[in-house]
């Protein structure tokens, strides 16, 4: 038997609602209004309500108390930092304090790969030199990574690459850490990992020496808020090469293969969208430490171009070409007579993947089967360059490898880290330079090779495109190519002009280069540094 039960309904009247007899719980609609039950369970419009004035009720009051601990994190932070700062400038006046207790200016340098043979390390001896003219009473310091020679070992290697010799001492301050920016250390995330690699390189650096200027020139932006911050220094750079640019956005864009682009990442979509994602976000911050640079030099056009669409520094950003031993070379006769038959191809530039050395190996090849010009025994190719680590050196074996699977190792010959004598007696015996890499941002040994006398030929794009060759008085000054075909294909076509042709070329590029001397390098440095010493 049931006993009826009233039954609210819609219009506020009431209606039966059926019990059973001896039913253990009360129907539905009564125990939604049972006291206690909202509490049990959030099921309804009524509980759920209370279970969200409860939940708002707990983050309101545990947000201002995590508020006020975040703040005070933050102000405990400050204080540690500023109070590091204040001990680094006791360091800083103990350090510099001279003999006649004047303080010294220090100026500094971070160059972890100093010992290397590129031009980047032209550049930095330059500089040295170029300071120590102006600033002689200056105590200057470099910070180096080549922990396995000595200083006096360093400045012999600048004299021999270079034939630049300073006129002041320098003090090495030589850095354990240096794997912490090995690309090698990291097979993924490489530009993410070697950033923060350089943020524990410059506090090694950091700790050991704070100087009043410090000048990056070898592109460890990451580096910079450090020092600027933290030791209380003015800061400058030189940027040879933008550690990020539009153009490594534009290839993972377009899924373009490339040495930073591995082929799985290119076929796989989402892996591309992950990659280009990390690339922005990286960008943005390489702008955000870049900013923070008081004087920013950079060594080409190109360059240019990308750093100011990055670090947005527009006022105080100059290009400042890098210098090259012009006329070291310009005293090589162009009408001497070679001294070995038939015609030697030379290319200057550090074994590193970038460059390319493939690409010209395998147009090399191509050209052989040609067979222009003379018989292919009459044709030699000589690769010449620096190797930093056992990975370049991998790198020279893997192309030997490749010359033997083109069978063309006997046509071609490796220089590593050969005296400025050697290099030079091979630029006076060549016929054409070679360059392959793409967008190079300048190109110091395109400038070398042209100085010298040879014809360049050199890859269509960066800095050999927009500001090396190019047409002066409106006649031809080399070649640019791109691809192997297009490589070979110009080959052949300078080993077939006359020799008074290619005497014209080489005239042209000479009087053409006289704007990347070493002298034309000190003033615009300097002009460029001054904000730096005010």
């Amino acid at each position: 038997m049931q006993m009826p039960r009233a039954r609210p309904r819609p219009g506020g009247r009431f209606v039966l609602a059926q019990c059973p007899i001896g039913s253990a719980q009360p129907p539905l609609e009564l125990r939604a209004r049972l006291p206690g039950s909202a509490d049990r369970k959030c099921t309804n419009r009524y509980g759920n309500g209370l279970c969200t004035r409860k939940i708002d009720r707990l983050f309101y009051s545990l947000f201002f108390p995590g508020l006020i601990v975040c703040g005070a994190l933050c102000v405990c932070l400050v204080i540690a930092l500023w109070g590091l700062r204040l001990l680094l400038q006791r360091k800083k006046k103990s350090v510099s304090a001279s003999k006649n207790g004047k303080n010294q200016m220090v100026i500094a340098f971070f160059h972890p790969y100093c010992n290397a043979g590129g031009g980047g390390e032209r550049v930095l001896w330059c500089a040295l030199r170029t300071l120590q003219k102006k600033y002689p009473e200056a105590v200057y310091v470099v910070y180096t990574g080549d922990v396995n020679v000595s200083g006096q070992q360093i400045l012999e290697g600048a004299f021999r690459r270079f034939n630049i010799r300073l006129t002041r001492p320098v003090q090495f301050v030589f850095l354990k850490k240096r794997y912490l920016v090995e690309d090698s250390h990291y097979p993924h995330f490489t530009l993410l990992g070697q950033s923060l690699g350089s943020i524990f390189l410059g506090w090694e650096a950091l700790m050991q020496c704070v100087p009043d200027v410090y000048i990056d020139s070898m592109g460890y932006a990451f580096t910079l808020p450090l020092f600027k911050y933290i030791g209380g220094c003015q800061v400058g750079s030189y940027v040879h090469y933008p550690t990020i640019s539009t153009d490594m956005l534009s290839v993972v864009k377009n899924q373009n293969v490339g040495f930073n682009n591995a082929a799985f990442i290119t076929k796989n979509p989402f892996l591309s969208k992950v990659k280009l994602i990390y690339y922005y976000l990286f960008a943005f911050f390489y702008g955000l430490v870049g900013s923070c640079s008081d004087v920013v030099m950079v060594n080409s056009s190109w360059t240019l171009n990308h750093i100011l669409s990055l670090w947005k520094s527009g006022n105080c950003t100059n290009i400042v070409y890098p210098p090259c031993d012009v006329q070291t070379f310009l005293d090589i006769p162009l009408h001497e007579k070679k001294m070995t038959p038939g015609h030697i191809l030379v290319s200057i530039g550090q074994f590193r993947p970038e460059k390319n050395h493939p690409l010209q190996i395998r147009a090399f090849a191509k050209l052989l089967d040609k067979k222009v010009a003379e018989s292919p025994s009459s044709l030699k190719l000589v690769l010449i360059g620096g190797c930093r680590n056992k990975d370049d050196e991998l790198r020279v074996n893997q192309l030997r490898r490749l010359s033997e699977d083109l069978g063309v190792q006997e046509n071609v010959e490796f220089k590593i880290n050969i005296p400025f004598d050697e290099l030079k007696n091979y630029l006076s015996e060549a016929t054409i330079g070679l360059h392959t890499m793409w967008n190079e941002h300048f190109g110091i040994g395109v400038v070398e090779c042209m100085a010298a006398g040879t014809i360049i030929l050199a890859h269509n794009s960066g800095g050999p495109k927009l500001d090396i060759v190019v047409p002066h008085e409106g006649d031809v000054t080399g070649f640019l190519a791109e691809s192997e075909e297009g490589y070979a294909e110009t080959m052949a076509h300078i080993l077939s002009l006359s020799a008074e042709r290619r005497l014209q070329i080489r005239k042209n590029a000479r009087e053409s280069i006289k704007r990347f001397s070493d002298q034309e390098f000190e003033v615009t440095f300097l002009s460029s540094v001054e904000k730096l010493f005010k």
